[in-house]
């Protein structure tokens, strides 16, 4: 998918984008040619991969009995309110979805590095490969599953705050689409601080 035809948010993609990138300059944009469509850089694809990575990891730390059981409402158009362990689930996901994407030799450098905790020297070792052909495949890993995880419907790995509940992206009604010029404030007089009395 590129740019034009999925929902990437401009100021997510700046966010994340790496200012010493050479394939962006820090933009978080590229163009595959000069007339294509512009699409998200592979630095962004991998801060997402390390976002949904560290969040993994956090709900991994977790013990299971501080894990809470919440309340949700489901959209739609039949509305349903069901229970959930967002915790659970997002490991449940972040496992599933990786396992269903990468293929078997991507998958064990995935299993090893990022479940197992492997360091690169343990990883080579055990998968016979240098040091160079193992951060490539590194590399890719990221920018695969960072795309998988934001572009994944219904419902998206990333951004985090939506997955577990705090916000939900929807379509602007059109009329604040089309603005066109901006409201004009009032100007007022600046505010003056008290003074203080002088004894």
């Amino acid at each position: 998918m590129n740019f034009e035809n999925f929902d990437w948010n401009r100021t997510e993609i700046l966010a994340l984008a790496k200012e010493s990138c050479t394939q962006c300059q820090g933009h978080g944009l590229r163009r595959s040619s000069r007339k294509g469509p512009a699409s998200p850089c592979n630095c962004v694809l991998r801060g997402i991969f390390r976002a949904c990575y560290a969040r993994f990891r956090q709900c991994v730390a977790k013990q299971q009995h501080v894990s809470t059981v919440r309340l949700e409402q489901i959209g739609g158009k039949d509305r349903r309110i069901i229970w959930g362990r967002k915790d659970e689930e997002y490991v449940a996901d972040f496992c599933l979805v990786s396992r269903r994407v990468l293929d078997e030799e991507e998958h064990r450098i995935f299993k090893f590095h990022y479940l197992l905790g492997a360091d690169w020297k343990l990883c080579c070792r055990r998968l016979n490969m240098d040091r160079g052909t193992f951060f490539h495949h590194v590399y890719r890993i990221q920018q695969k599953l960072g795309k998988v995880f934001r572009e994944l419907e219904p419902y998206a790995l990333y951004p985090l705050d939506e997955y577990f509940g705090g916000t939900v992206r929807r379509e602007l009604p059109e009329e604040s689409r089309k603005i066109l010029s901006m409201p004009i404030v009032s100007r007022r007089r600046g505010l003056t601080p008290p003074l203080r009395k002088v004894a």
